[in-house]
């Protein structure tokens, strides 16, 4: 990941394991896989992921570390999660600004946080926490949310970013999500993006929403829509030069050559460089 041709990657689903098996030349970079889909499991999932683990890079890319409960970050999922970063050797772990466990109850949306000081503190010592078992820093990424906390005191990027000066973390910024909640909530984008420490993005994300009518539903069914491209090319001077992208598609899976034509727009995107942020920006304002 030390230069702009090695960062470029997608998410490594079922659905390509013969794929990659045989061994194709492909246009990947690397791969960041569920972190859930492989801890504490074997057979051809884990075959097959060490397979491709020899020839790419891996990211860990977590969905139920629930960073915003109130709960304790339950002990067995960090012993596991701490025993696949060790089989792996991943260059990034990363969960999201969220919770979904709480009383033993484990949902499976991502639930937005309030924000505020309280719940600052809350998340920040169980970062804190996490950073301090695994032994490494994490990434948080922003989330898509469908619905805002009145008691909130501050948005969701203002938030990040006094979480990364309490707590060292890294930002693992989603440019859809970013523009999801942007056109559901009416803010620009660009300011979200802004507020983020620069030299804390980590990594970025890429991925397609569904239009419901009257709001955006962030479903990584679709190829990324022109309008997240738009930002993404808008946010090139706002992001690390180097900072690792891949695209996500969760469902409707297409075929391989398909994703890796989605990645290459974001190499193609790349290769131009910014340009005029002002006269992209007005595009983005409610």
């Amino acid at each position: 990941m030390e230069n702009q041709t090695s960062i470029f990657g997608v998410g490594l689903r079922r659905e390509h394991y013969q794929y990659l098996t045989e061994k194709p030349i492909t246009d990947i970079d690397w791969f960041e896989v569920i972190s859930e889909n492989y801890m504490n499991t074997e057979g051809r999932p884990m075959s097959v992921l060490e397979s491709i683990r020899k020839d790419y890079p891996i990211a860990c890319h977590g969905v139920g570390m629930s960073l915003g409960s109130s709960d304790e970050i339950d002990p067995n999922y960090l012993k596991e999660l701490k025993r696949l970063i060790e089989r792996l050797e991943p260059f990034l772990v990363s969960d999201h600004l969220a919770w979904n466990h709480l009383n033993e109850t484990r949902l499976h949306e991502l639930i937005p946080v309030p924000y505020h000081e309280e719940s600052l503190q809350v998340i920040a010592n169980h970062i804190d926490h996490v950073q301090n078992e695994l032994q490494r820093q994490i990434a948080v990424e922003n989330i898509s949310a469908y619905f805002n906390y009145t008691t909130s005191s501050m948005n969701e990027s203002e938030f990040l970013s006094l979480l990364t000066q309490k707590t060292g973390c890294s930002i693992l910024l989603d440019i859809n999500n970013i523009y999801v909640n942007a056109k559901n909530f009416q803010f620009n984008p660009i300011d979200f993006i802004k507020t983020i420490p620069k030299k804390s993005i980590a990594q970025v994300h890429l991925a397609g929403f569904t239009d419901m009518g009257t709001y955006l539903f962030d479903t990584h069914a679709e190829p990324v829509n022109q309008e997240v491209w738009n930002l993404f090319e808008t946010s090139l001077e706002l992001i690390p030069e180097n900072v690792p992208i891949m695209i996500e598609w969760d469902e409707n899976v297409p075929e391989f050559h398909k994703l890796e034509a989605e990645l290459n727009k974001a190499r193609k995107i790349m290769s131009k460089g910014t340009k005029n942020e002002t006269r992209k920006t007005t595009e983005f304002i409610p």
